[in-house]
């Protein structure tokens, strides 16, 4: 069975999770960002979220965690939470 790890960064707007996303591809760091930023509790920790299977996230974050490539800044994606940046760190098919 596939498994992935995974970080995010979870704000309110589009905006910005595009305004995020355009710091972290100039070169500012993930982990500092999600700390600063992140709506949700794992911010503290950088944004990770630890191992998962698929389906054990809601259907927009699986979707881009498993078929997104890895090691790239995903996003804007949109779920009922709000707008994640997502970094696949690992993934085994």
């Amino acid at each position: 069975m596939a498994r992935a790890s995974a970080r995010h960064i979870l704000v309110k707007s589009k905006e910005e999770c595009e305004t995020l996303k355009t710091q972290i591809e100039g070169g500012a760091d993930f982990a500092a960002i999600a700390k600063e930023h992140s709506l949700c509790p794992s911010g503290k920790q950088g944004g990770a979220l630890g191992e998962f299977g698929p389906g054990q996230m809601v259907k927009e974050f699986d979707q881009a965690v498993f078929t997104g490539e890895v090691g790239k800044v995903l996003g804007p994606v949109h779920t009922q939470f709000g707008y994640h940046l997502l970094e696949v760190t690992s993934r085994t098919e």
